[in-house]
């Protein structure tokens, strides 16, 4: 072993502080990232065999970014075994609106861990349903996208789906900058 490898006795409890084969501890790779400024956005999908109508799931993230033009491709990072994991898994169709500054509380609804169901998470916010997808969409986003899963490759505790973009809308209501996440925050652009 060389003297800049970290060792920790085999009896040692693992905890947070406690670095990886690669060196980095979780707290500190937190710590770091946390200073790199993201967009936030919220991902959507319909779930078809969940209830006589399906129903609609969503989740906030920060990891989502374009990954070509041609063709035009994005990308997410889903945690593995979340809800939105396993939906797309088996569905291949999926949505971003890309929020505003202004929706702020719908990044912290649906980023919230535990809950029971999505229903009562979209029961009262303004959306409507993507033409290609038929995930709903934030009203006052300022971008949408529609998208269908291409890709999917495991990382680590998330997947990346990687989806071709089957439609990209800047809507004309959208006002204000972005919403954008930072130092474990929700922060705007000012």
């Amino acid at each position: 072993m060389s003297p800049t490898t970290p060792s920790t006795p085999a009896s040692a409890p693992a905890g947070p502080s406690v670095p990886h084969a690669g060196g980095v501890s979780e707290d500190d790779f937190r710590a770091a990232l946390s200073r790199l400024a993201a967009g936030v956005v919220l991902v959507t999908a319909h779930d078809p065999e969940e209830g006589p109508r399906g129903e609609d799931v969503g989740m906030t993230a920060t990891a989502f970014m374009s990954v070509s033009l041609d063709p035009p491709l994005a990308m997410v990072s889903v945690r593995n075994g979340s809800r939105m994991d396993d939906l797309l898994e088996r569905q291949p169709l999926w949505a971003v609106s890309v929020l505003a500054e202004s929706q702020r509380h719908i990044a912290g609804r649906f980023a919230m861990k535990g809950r029971i169901s999505d229903r009562l998470l979209f029961d009262d916010m303004p959306v409507v349903r993507g033409t290609a997808s038929g995930a709903p969409l934030a009203v006052g986003a300022l971008a949408t996208l529609e998208c269908r899963t291409e890709q999917r490759m495991t990382a680590g505790d998330h997947t990346l789906v990687v989806g071709r973009v089957l439609t990209a809308a800047t809507p004309t209501g959208a006002e204000g900058g972005p919403l954008m996440y930072f130092r474990g925050r929700y922060r705007t652009m000012d």
